[in-house]
């Protein structure tokens, strides 16, 4: 199942679709008033859609067997499936080992990688939609460099999750990119928060996929600028898998129903190159997971 948040020119309030087919989009909200459904959540709050659990997936199934009328995706504006989340995304550094290599340069102090999951967060006013424009701050700096990435989403709350049960606490996956200013990241030492929560540095979706439809341990990923690509990796890359995450990110913390935690990034990052590239207004990131989909967002347009 991939589900999805939306707006159209009828209605401007967000509300939540069901993908019916590659191009036709069920409004779930609409339809469970013609057909007469009270809902166990509310439509335009995908975090209430996920928090709803198993009645919740039994609503959807059944609209998505009886409903009559569906939307052209074509037609709709998509936001990020979260579009605000209630919380900072979590995040991962240094889970790919490529990608801990190519970092060694500007990175003197850690030689191997870490023992546990390196963590930081970006905030929430980060997310933007799947081919929103990302804001270009000149002013501020000009390094602005890609990183594409799996995302989590919790649908179960949990604390010192077992890694044995860390799936069960999925609800499922989408596609972003940790997009990061990096002299503002590195500004501030070890504290990367600054420089990875610019507000519009974290594209994502364009929908989430759920769990039951998605094994996300081989799946390529990739990242292209202006239609050249700049990274490409496979999760099975991963050094840390998302049990062995959920797992440490839980111990003492509680994950809640609609977090986001994204998974790392592959090799390929701009600081990295010889010479080192950045992203320019005009340029378009292409942001990809394989089973998921692609995010187009153009640069400060």
């Amino acid at each position: 199942m991939q589900l999805l948040s939306f707006r159209d020119r009828a209605a401007p309030i967000a509300r939540i679709g069901l993908v019916r087919s590659a191009e036709r989009v069920i409004d779930v909200a609409a339809s469970a008033t013609a057909l007469g459904v009270t809902l166990p959540f509310d439509a335009t709050d995908m975090v209430s859609l996920i928090a709803a659990g198993a009645p919740a997936r039994a609503a959807l199934d059944d609209l998505a067997r009886r409903a009559a009328e569906d939307l052209p995706l074509a037609g709709l504006e998509l936001l990020a499936p979260i579009p605000r989340p209630r919380k900072n995304i979590f995040c991962v550094g240094w889970n790919y080992l490529e990608h801990f290599a190519e970092g060694a340069k500007i990175r003197p102090h850690v030689k191997e990688m870490p023992e546990f999951p390196t963590f930081f967060t970006k905030a929430p006013t980060t997310v933007c939609g799947p081919y929103a424009p990302i804001p270009y701050f000149a002013e501020l700096s000009a390094q602005l460099d890609w990183e594409v990435e799996l995302a989590v989403v919790i649908g179960a709350d949990g604390r010192d999750i077992a890694k044995q049960d860390a799936m069960d606490h999925v609800f499922g996956f989408t596609a972003l990119n940790d997009l990061s200013w990096r002299d503002i990241q590195r500004r501030h030492g070890q504290q990367w928060f600054k420089g990875k929560s610019i507000d519009g540095t974290c594209p994502m979706g364009p929908w989430i996929v759920t769990r039951d439809a998605l094994d996300p341990r081989g799946l390529d990923l990739a990242s292209r600028v202006n239609g050249v690509v700049k990274q490409s990796s496979n999760t099975s890359c991963m050094y840390f898998d998302i049990p062995a995450i959920i797992a440490e990110l839980s111990r003492g913390l509680t994950l809640e129903a609609g977090d986001i935690i994204a998974t790392g990034t592959p090799p390929g990052v701009g600081h990295a190159r010889t010479p080192p590239e950045f992203m320019q207004p005009g340029d378009v990131l292409e942001t990809e997971v394989a089973g998921i989909g692609v995010l187009r967002n153009p640069i400060g347009v």
